[in-house]
């Protein structure tokens, strides 16, 4: 009975109740948040690319929804989505081969995955706008 008690006491895993929130653990949740987002963006997508093949009537249909308020949002949403979980893939690349495990630059790459996929969702997002 002793040991049982023992083991009721202790927490199990320090989870986010014990540890405060800091940049990298922010986004480890991103990325994983990004990954679901993306999964739904590619529905997104591949519902476009059916409608194109249905015809003209649905594809115009489909391209007014996405070209509504609502739809620019969420296309915006899942290019940053798409630069956001690319930016941590390539910092779990380089982690991969060992590199870049020092605190300062274990910041320096959760910075730079923060500010890059918004820079680049910009860019895009510009040279669509200036296609159109």
């Amino acid at each position: 009975m002793g040991e049982n008690k023992l083991r009721a006491a202790r927490p199990l895993s320090p989870h986010l109740q014990i540890y405060s929130p800091m940049l990298t653990m922010m986004m480890s949740i991103v990325h994983r948040l990004t990954g679901v987002g993306l999964y739904f963006g590619i529905l997104i997508f591949a519902w476009w690319l059916m409608a194109a093949a249905s015809g003209p009537e649905y594809f115009n249909f489909v391209n007014d929804l996405l070209g509504s308020t609502l739809g620019l949002i969420v296309l915006v949403l899942c290019t940053w989505a798409f630069f956001h979980h690319m930016c941590g893939g390539i910092r779990h690349f380089i982690w991969d081969f060992g590199k870049g495990f020092g605190l300062d630059t274990v910041e320096l790459m959760a910075k730079i995955g923060v500010v890059t996929p918004i820079i680049l969702t910009a860019l895009v997002w510009f040279f669509i706008c200036q296609a159109g």
